[in-house]
């Protein structure tokens, strides 16, 4: 029944079929990966693709968490003795864990209160009795309750306590707490104000969060847009919530989410105040103190975690969207490289890589200053071009990186050799990582930050997986996001990205392996365990002698998996092993083999997916089959291109308004894009730049590592600060 009802919870929301999120759940339980499911599960599921899938997988968990914290709930309630039919019905009704807390806040054990020490002088009786409202004598009534040996010596202090526990009733009541909820979720007011600096006999009373977190107080001027700010919470950007709640945390604003008091108080009177007698006055009373002292705080805490909640949210989409980008970005291929990272005093270190990518040679050159030793610098790039019949140069554009660029590009070769430079994001986490300790145990951490440069270039996604997704350097605050939540979404894309380029088997990392669908870190090593001790994989079928691979993990990975140059061209492909006798069937319906089938267009233009439809094989995975043969293990990432920064422009200094240069989209905010032109400090086009036309999402013009034209609309020099425009570059 559970699994029934959150079944159709989810297919309600997803707006999809209650089968298709049976056969999902089923599936998942099973232990079926998301990529598993969109790509050879198309007949279950309805051909839901990934984020669907990823929607039905969260939100069941959440729903199944739900439901273990409403048994959590109702067995609290049981030992208390407190569990009403009335209850137990709402308890299992509440869709949400704000509903099942609302309901269980008046019976959770809580600290000593104002309400609760009123209780205990034995006040409950005049505050329930308060609460009816009817027409009584209230003093005659208080006056009962005096008693100077529970520090109760007058009616006022009588009043007073009976007002505290039924301010504390209201502040617990789930109706009163929905109602406010929305009003704040509609009206709610975000204020900042800067929080000046303690004074240093004020210390003691006020510690300055900056000055205690070794903050200097001119790095408030990164906030000073929000030193008078108002707007309503509703409306606010994820970018400014975080850059607000970052500047709180950091001690230079004060933050705070309000509602008009009036209304509030209005709302709460609706409900709890029944009439206009003595007692309807002390209600009123209470209601009020229950708004400022409880409420107000209480729901000021809920809008900022609600706030909060959303800006991680949307931080984490745009995260994981350049991510996949970066993940995806375009191979170079298998080619000798020389890869370069670039330095002044330390020099140059020199790696030459074979076409898989193995470290053959490592050498340091000293082209720039202090040293400055072009000449010999250039004879050794020469003599290793010539020796390890390099095809390509890959140089760091951190520092030295255009200097490097020019250096290189001055060398007259005998052959053409692409020279490009790369993104050094993450590459110096890569070399003191164990994993980059692991691959070259023998090499200090410069070697192995330029092989990863090479590598980069090389095969961007192969690379990048060793490097844990939030280092390298894409995305928006993201050390103030929910790490959990950021670290799923992270894992996620790469789990993504890699099963859907595909894995060559035979040289594949174990990081890249534990990426594969149903493999994970101990399949991987144990792969390459393998590998070292039988040689290649010869066939996918060989995949099942791996220690611990059993039928489950064959049927999960296989299809993700590649084998180069196979004696079967299946192998090769993401047709998965379970359709390969469907392959065969079609061959011999037209009297030819697999491999003449793959490589003749117009054997396949005679087959009819509808006549190889059975109860195994629906149309979508023939469709998906028919689409393989005809460009088996292709590679989905678009092809390579080479880039140029502008010869004239190399430092800030050399910036001049209204200048148009090419450019590189390093990275993509909620706001904008983020454009290197070559000056060591890249530049932003915000979003009201990006086109002559209103956008939301900057992905709708730009995506990572595109090359585009940019318009210099200011620079400033103190701040390193650089605008830019892409609608003006294109005429806009």
């Amino acid at each position: 029944m559970e699994i029934i009802s959150h079944c159709s919870i989810i297919a309600k929301e997803c707006q999809i079929s209650l089968k298709q999120v049976e056969k999902t759940v089923e599936l998942l339980n099973e232990g079926a990966t998301i990529p598993f499911l969109a790509r050879y599960r198309k007949e279950q599921t309805g051909s839901l693709d990934e984020v669907v899938l990823l929607q039905i997988r969260d939100r069941y968990v959440q729903l199944d968490e739900l439901d273990k914290r409403r048994a959590a709930i109702l067995a609290s309630l049981i030992e208390q003795g407190k569990l009403s039919e009335d209850l137990k019905n709402k308890l299992a009704l509440a869709q949400n864990k704000t509903e099942l807390e609302d309901l269980y806040l008046p019976y959770k054990p809580k600290r000593k209160t104002r309400g609760s020490m009123a209780i205990a002088k034995g006040l409950e009786p005049l505050a329930k009795q308060l609460m009816q409202q009817n027409t009584v004598e209230l003093e005659a009534l208080a006056q009962r309750y005096v008693d100077k040996q529970k520090e109760l010596e007058t009616i006022d202090d009588v009043l007073a306590g009976a007002r505290d526990i039924i301010a504390e009733w209201i502040s617990e009541s789930a109706a009163a707490r929905a109602r406010l909820r929305n009003l704040y979720g509609r009206t709610a007011q975000l204020s900042a104000k800067k929080v000046k600096p303690a004074k240093p006999k004020e210390q003691s009373k006020e510690i300055n969060l900056g000055e205690r977190s070794g903050i200097k107080e001119e790095d408030a001027q990164k906030y000073k847009n929000y030193f008078e700010w108002s707007e309503c919470l509703l409306k606010a950007p994820s970018h400014r919530l975080l850059a607000m709640f970052r500047g709180e945390t950091e001690g230079f604003l004060k933050l705070k989410i309000e509602v008009q008091e009036e209304e509030a108080i209005a709302i709460l009177k609706s409900l709890f105040v029944k009439g206009t007698n003595a007692s309807s006055a002390q209600v009123q009373l209470a209601l009020t103190d229950a708004y400022k002292r409880l409420l107000s705080a209480a729901m000021e805490t809920e809008m900022r975690n609600l706030a909060k909640e959303r800006a991680d949210k949307a931080a984490i989409i745009v995260f994981a969207e350049n991510l996949r980008q970066l993940l995806l970005a375009s191979p170079l291929g298998q080619k000798n490289v020389l890869a370069i990272d670039p330095g002044f005093r330390t020099g140059c270190k020199l790696v030459c890589l074979d076409k898989q990518g193995n470290l053959v040679h490592n050498e340091t050159i000293y082209p720039h200053p202090p040293v400055q030793n072009s000449k010999a610098a250039a004879a050794k790039v020469m003599q290793l071009i010539e020796v390890y019949k390099i095809e390509a140069i890959a140089i760091g554009n951190g520092t030295a990186g255009r200097e490097t660029e020019d250096f290189i590009k001055k060398l007259q070769f005998k052959k053409e050799i692409v020279a490009v430079m790369v993104s050094e994001n993450g590459a110096s986490i890569y070399s003191a990582s164990p994993v980059a300790r692991e691959e070259f145990p023998d090499y200090d951490i410069t070697v192995r930050g330029a092989v990863s440069i090479g590598r980069r270039l090389m095969d961007p996604l192969a690379e990048l997986v060793k490097i844990e997704p939030k280092s390298i350097g894409v995305g928006q605050y993201q050390h103030d996001v929910n790490a959990t939540l950021l670290q799923n979404s992270l894992e996620d894309t790469v789990v993504s990205c890699v099963n859907k380029v595909g894995v060559e088997l035979n040289t594949a990392s174990k990081q890249l392996l534990s990426y594969v669908s149903g493999v994970g870190e101990t399949l991987a090593k144990n792969i390459i365990t393998y590998r070292k001790e039988n040689g290649a994989f010869q066939t996918r079928e060989e995949l099942k002698k791996v220690p611990r691979f059993g039928p489950k993990a064959y049927e999960q990975a296989a299809g993700f998996l590649r084998i180069a140059h196979a004696k079967n061209p299946l192998d090769t492909s993401a047709v998965h092993p379970e359709s390969y006798a469907v392959v065969e069937k079609m061959a011999k319906s037209l009297k030819c083999s697999v491999t003449e089938l793959i490589e003749k267009k117009s054997l396949r233009a005679q087959i009819k997916c509808l006549d190889f439809v059975d109860a195994k094989t629906g149309l979508p995975t023939l469709q998906d089959i028919m689409k393989e043969l005809d460009k088996p293990g292709r590679d989905p990432r678009l092809q390579f291109e080479t880039f140029s920064f502008s010869e004239d422009v190399r430092q800030i200094e050399d910036l001049q308004i209204g200048m148009i240069l090419p450019g590189i989209v390093t990275n993509i905010t909620a706001f904008g894009a983020f454009v290197d032109v070559g000056v060591h400090q890249d530049g932003l086009v915000h979003l009201s730049q990006m086109a002559n036309r209103f956008i939301r999402d900057p992905n709708e013009v730009v995506h990572l590592h595109q090359s585009v034209n940019v318009k210099v609309l200011s620079v400033d020099m103190e701040g390193k600060r650089i605008q830019l425009s892409i609608k003006e570059a294109m005429g806009q």
